[in-house]
């Protein structure tokens, strides 16, 4: 029997703004893990990523999971897991983002290719642009949150920039280890076109929301089933990625032992924390599908125009990816001008959030 639900924008805001924290966030715990190389820390933690946490939450708050999933077309389900294989490759260069621009920076340029082709695309793929955008007042004030929401998305990588210029070679790497600007920018570039991927994904995915509703799923559990094959393709990509890493870097033995090798990133180590190593890639792992569960959530509430859904959850991933920028220090050194920019970036994200909030609350109401 399905189970109704009246859309609630401000609410869907919310869930949106706890999906920016999980998704900010999520990378802080694999700063902590010691003497693993990066395919290895990645590989740990996209299994409660990519397999562990989709399927728990989906099979505890969903009905019929298997049966929905069974259900579905095939041509459907192709779609779906090959829309999450091309976002897997968009996973896979958002780590190393992270690695070579650091939280701040690397999270403004992936989010705001991100934000600008997994939001206009899927509805004028299907010719609705015009018509349900355009042509109606909140379509036209969703837009507008839109257009704010890049304009801070632009106010952030101009922040970036400007803090590229003003600190020192020592100042960088003290913040970001491995800082490389301009290495960093073109595989931010590639990131966030591909990582658009998923927002393909889980519009190719409403059919088996659908069925999910109709056994008995309720509304605000819908999208976890379609995000458990959206996610079985990022985890083939990256899985076959991160395996063929750990050959070419004789690097797959630091799974099971404790014992540091000559040919390790670390040479000085004697022991790898490996309980320590495995419970931060599961805290990691973990907070990254949050993202996307409180996405769904998020989604859920906001009614005929949820394509807004993912300019909401960028800019609020922007947010707070750029604090816990600010509490790591990557902004230390900076000029009052550079900070100025970041804060005008930030207000305008947040503003971007209420205003898309507002024009899905116009058509709710």
């Amino acid at each position: 029997m399905a189970i109704m639900m009246t859309p609630n924008p401000p609410l869907g805001v919310v869930f949106h703004w706890l999906g920016g924290l999980a998704a900010g966030s999520f990378y802080v715990p694999f700063r902590k893990v010691k003497h693993w190389a990066w395919e290895t820390l990645w590989l740990a933690g996209g299994i409660f990523s990519w397999i562990i946490a989709p399927l728990l939450f989906a099979v505890l708050l969903t009905h019929g999971l298997a049966a929905a999933v069974r259900e579905t077309p095939g041509n459907t389900l192709f779609w779906v897991y090959f829309f999450g294989v091309l976002w897997g490759f968009g996973g896979l260069t958002f780590g190393l983002t992270m690695r070579y621009l650091g939280m701040s920076l690397g999270m403004a340029v992936v989010m705001g290719l991100c934000a600008a082709f997994g939001t206009l695309i899927p509805p004028a793929f299907k010719g609705e642009f015009a018509s349900r955008v355009l042509g109606t007042h909140s379509g036209l004030v969703i837009l507008l949150g839109i257009g704010v929401c890049l304009v801070g998305i632009t106010f952030a990588g101009i922040a970036g920039m400007s803090k590229e210029k003003e600190m020192s070679a020592r100042q960088k790497t003290e913040a970001i280890r491995e800082f490389n600007f301009k290495r960093g920018l073109m595989v931010a570039i590639f990131s966030g076109v591909m990582s658009a991927c998923f927002s393909f994904g889980l519009d190719a995915g409403d059919p088996i929301s659908k069925l999910a509703i109709a056994h008995g799923t309720a509304a605000l559990w819908q999208g976890l089933p379609k995000l458990v094959v959206i996610l079985w393709g990022g985890f083939t990509t990256n899985f076959l990625w991160c395996v063929a890493l750990n050959i070419r870097n004789r690097t797959g033995y630091q799974y099971f032992t404790a014992q540091v090798r000559g040919d390790s990133p670390d040479r000085s180590a004697e022991r790898a924390p490996l309980l320590r190593n495995y419970l931060l890639c599961a805290l990691a792992g973990t907070a990254w599908y949050m993202q996307f569960f409180f996405y769904t959530m998020g989604e859920a509430q906001m009614g005929s125009y949820k394509f807004s859904s993912w300019t909401l959850q960028m800019a609020s991933i922007i947010i707070f990816s750029s604090l816990w920028g600010i509490a790591l220090h990557e902004w230390r050194g900076v000029s009052r001008r550079t900070r100025t920019l970041l804060a005008v970036s930030l207000a305008l994200l947040v503003t971007s959030t209420v205003i898309v909030g507002y024009g899905n609350y116009l058509v709710a109401r």
